[in-house]
């Protein structure tokens, strides 16, 4: 089995994808485009910019969820202390993205999560990834 190349296939990703969008239907100036690299580029803008994809993500995920039946309308409650933060929310989503909705009653349920933790390599060797091939 050949290697698992991530940026090769992020590369192949990002090309299927076709052409982006144009971010302004309008022309900008040279003033407008500085103002926006600096507010885009801010990492209060990208900490924002993460959390409305989780809102998004959990949004969808539970409307699917219901509306499939696999989740009782009154089960949404359940999450209702998670979601109240930006580390819950965060933490759900992940769950969600990687989750089926007939999974969804069980991410629902009042319990409580466990805090994300930055990921620190052992050793100080650099991080990596190790395929298990079977």
């Amino acid at each position: 089995m050949e290697q698992l190349q991530l940026d090769r296939l992020v590369e192949q990703l990002e090309g299927a994808f076709g052409e982006e969008l144009p971010f302004s239907t309008g022309e900008l100036s040279l003033g407008q485009v500085d103002v926006l690299r600096q507010v885009f580029g801010d990492d209060g803008y990208q900490s924002y910019l993460q959390d409305q994809v989780n809102r998004q993500i959990i949004r969808d995920f539970t409307i699917n969820a219901v509306m499939l039946g696999f989740l009782p309308e009154q089960g949404v409650t359940g999450i209702s202390a998670q979601v109240a933060t930006r580390e819950g929310r965060a933490a759900l989503s992940l769950h969600m993205l990687m989750s089926s909705v007939e999974q969804a009653a069980e991410l629902m349920g009042p319990q409580e999560s466990e805090p994300l933790q930055k990921l620190k390599p052992g050793l100080k060797l650099p991080p990596y990834i190790k395929l298990i091939q079977g």
